[in-house]
């Protein structure tokens, strides 16, 4: 399976933080934000990723990135000049994609928990169609909603209801069948004028080929297109970092864990960020402390 992260948009929510740089290299806590929602795609196992992002942005994702060889992955790079939808994603990442199934993760959402790669990788094993990923809210009327039948089965779908059916959200965490460039050329544009991946949803769930994985009390589900939820995601990262003294989201680590690379490969890449915080917190886990 491939990857795509959609780092895009304008950010308009963060502004002005969000005036000069893309609101995915902004910070949540010590790493860049685009770091969590890729962090997950790894723990699925997926070793290939597309970063899709404004032209303007997309010298430094690159810059920031690389082409991923330091962690064993391979990242591709590809504009999305103005917003068209997160549908739109899955168009511009056809020829990456190869008609081979794809993880789409929206790059301003953090996943974080106990168990979480062993429910992502059986996600990615299981897959048959589209499976999305809902999360308990308080709130779902800000969201896509999500109503489900009790052997998992999608019954509806709605973007932001005034009365929703349900209080799961669908969260920025999508996994499709080999077929989803193909349906999203069948997608008209909404009146906002672009392709909304709930569209795309629709069809698999018409076709019943749809399927959803409720993430649990164990696993944290954060949307950080705010001032207030990007504060909020910061304290989550550096309270459960200052307690439990392991780092979120940290890709060498991951990328260790998951033997995409070896110790030797982790001492070298470690001693890139120098005496940080961050370095010393990788060289610990090359001497095994």
């Amino acid at each position: 399976m491939k990857g795509i992260v959609l780092a895009g948009g304008t950010g308009t929510r963060l502004s002005p933080m969000t005036l000069a740089v893309s609101k995915q290299l902004l910070p949540i806590y010590d790493k860049p934000m685009i770091y969590y929602p890729l962090s997950a795609l790894m723990l699925a196992g997926i070793r290939e990723v597309l970063v899709i992002s404004t032209p303007e942005a997309l010298p430094l994702f690159e810059r920031l990135l690389g082409s991923g060889a330091d962690l064993g992955m391979r990242f591709a790079f590809a504009e999305q000049a103005v917003p068209g939808g997160l549908a739109e994603a899955l168009l511009i990442g056809e020829a990456f994609v190869a008609g081979q199934p794809c993880a789409l993760v929206l790059g301003d959402n953090l996943f974080y928990g106990a168990g979480l790669s062993a429910l992502l990788k059986h996600s990615v094993k299981t897959l048959d169609g589209c499976t999305l990923f809902a999360y308990r809210v308080d709130d779902p009327q800000r969201y896509g909603v999500v109503e489900i039948g009790p052997e998992g089965n999608v019954l509806s779908l709605e973007e932001k209801p005034a009365r929703p059916r349900s209080p799961l959200a669908v969260t920025g965490l999508y996994l499709y069948d080999g077929n989803a460039s193909t349906l999203a050329k069948t997608l008209h544009p909404s009146a906002r004028g672009e392709l909304e991946i709930t569209d795309l949803n629709r069809i698999y769930v018409e076709r019943g080929k749809a399927r959803v994985q409720v993430l649990g009390r164990g696993v944290a589900w954060l949307d950080t297109g705010t001032p207030e939820s990007l504060l909020e995601a910061a304290q989550f990262v550096h309270t459960l970092q200052s307690r439990q003294g392991m780092q979120i989201a940290c890709l060498e680590e991951v990328a260790y864990r998951e033997r995409f690379i070896d110790a030797e490969q982790l001492a070298r890449v470690s001693a890139l960020h120098g005496n940080s915080v961050y370095g010393s917190y990788l060289s610990s886990i090359v001497r095994g402390d």
